[in-house]
């Protein structure tokens, strides 16, 4: 035997031949006839709200007593008439309770009087805190000086007294730019207005309580009021 045929032979030992196979796909005839699409109607509120009746607790620190008992009526009718819900103010728990009732079609009823009760006891004025109920759009936001600046003593006091400005009028200045409501509570700061609003009075406060002077910070907020306004 030669040496080319056995390296013939042993080519032919060493390569083997792979034979591949296909998979076969099925493909399943999608139907495109919209007649028999499938269609979900929308839901009614008293499907979803049909079963166990939800609650919300808002609790009412004892300085906010008296306002809550002389404006009661007026927290009592939206909230019962318009939004079809159950209100009470419970002695020995101190908090404001609602509740759904089977009167109750819309299923963001609870939240809208939950938000409204919540920003009059921070508070807000009824008829500022009534537009949470009527529009969709505002919000409420609460944050601490101390959370911008860690502040003490004698240098906390004059950074909310920078805020409030002489008679309240940086706070007024504040909210008739940016078109907003701000309720100042010791250290704590609330604001009521729409999401673009509350930044931008936010961020007036923020640089009042750092120690910018009230004129530079009335003209930013003008300047931004302005682009917003030619924007939209």
């Amino acid at each position: 035997m030669d040496i080319k045929d056995s390296n013939e032979s042993g080519k032919k030992d060493t390569f083997t031949v792979v034979q591949t196979r296909k998979r076969k796909m099925k493909v399943a005839a999608m139907e495109t006839d919209g007649s028999k699409r499938p269609h979900f109607p929308s839901i009614s509120g008293e499907k979803l709200i049909s079963g166990k009746a939800s609650l919300r607790k808002v609790p009412v620190p004892a300085n906010r007593y008296t306002p809550l008992k002389e404006n009661w009526m007026k927290i009592f009718t939206p909230v019962v008439e318009n939004l079809r819900l159950q209100i009470r103010f419970n002695l020995k728990t101190r908090n404001v309770e609602i509740q759904t009732s089977p009167e109750t079609t819309d299923i963001g009823s609870l939240q809208r009087a939950a938000d409204f009760v919540k920003a009059f006891v921070l508070g807000f004025s009824v008829e500022d805190a009534l537009a949470l109920v009527r529009l969709d759009e505002l919000f409420l936001e609460s944050f601490q000086v101390t959370d911008v600046k860690r502040l003490k003593g004698d240098h906390l006091s004059r950074a909310i007294g920078r805020v409030a400005g002489s008679g309240g009028r940086t706070k007024f200045t504040i909210e008739n730019v940016t078109k907003t409501r701000i309720v100042l509570a010791d250290t704590h700061i609330h604001i009521l207005g729409s999401y673009q609003n509350i930044r931008l009075a936010r961020t007036a406060i923020c640089n009042l309580i750092l120690g910018s002077p009230p004129s530079k910070v009335y003209g930013n907020m003008r300047a931004v009021a302005s682009r917003s306004a030619d924007r939209f």
